[in-house]
């Protein structure tokens, strides 16, 4: 499957557009590669590009006292990176990641941006695509204030099982704040 065609379908599940809007959309994004473990926005800074993910898993996270808390993961094919930071034009309070090796498309807030005001079928996809967003991150606020280890345990694996074997159990523990050891035995218990 082509680069477009992957990028298509992703976006058209949210609201379709025309191909033709969304050929001169994906025009706009450039190709950019990080290797694993490479900072792709540093806490502080401005974050001027969003990401499109073709390949790899990344992570944002915030540091307390040295120790990093995960916010999500991101991998192929969605978008990734700061949202606050790029649609607010405002420095990052976190740092997005790269786990594995990856390959994003990415457009500037500028192109992003005109074509949103140049097409409505552009911008009514951003809104219900956010509006998504924040339902997921009201979800998951709830998850982690109301539900117990083993609860949060099962969602994820329901939710994103093929994760298990590529995200680290350290990072794991970190995204559904577990204790490492808990994880490790919920991991050996469960029936995946």
């Amino acid at each position: 499957m082509s680069d477009f065609s992957t990028f298509y379908q992703f976006f058209n599940q949210f609201h379709q557009v025309s191909e033709e809007v969304m050929l001169e959309y994906f025009s706009l994004w450039t190709e950019e590669h990080y290797l694993k473990r490479s900072v792709i926005t540093q806490a502080g800074d401005i974050q001027r590009d969003t990401y499109f993910v073709l390949a790899g898993i990344q992570k944002s996270y915030y540091l307390q006292d040295g120790k990093q808390h995960i916010i999500a993961f991101t991998y192929a094919p969605s978008l990734s990176g700061i949202p606050e930071s790029f649609f607010m034009q405002a420095p990052s309070r976190y740092f997005l990641e790269s786990i594995s090796n990856t390959r994003l498309l990415k457009v500037s807030y500028e192109k992003h941006h005109a074509m949103m005001m140049e097409h409505r079928g552009l911008e009514t996809l951003m809104r219900k695509m956010t509006e998504l967003v924040l339902a997921g991150v009201i979800e998951r606020h709830h998850e982690l204030m109301a539900h117990d280890i083993e609860t949060r345990f099962r969602n994820f694996v329901n939710r994103s099982p093929h994760l298990l074997n590529m995200i680290s159990q350290k990072d794991l523990a970190s995204y559904l704040r577990i204790d490492p050891t808990n994880l490790s035995k919920l991991l050996n218990s469960a029936k995946l």
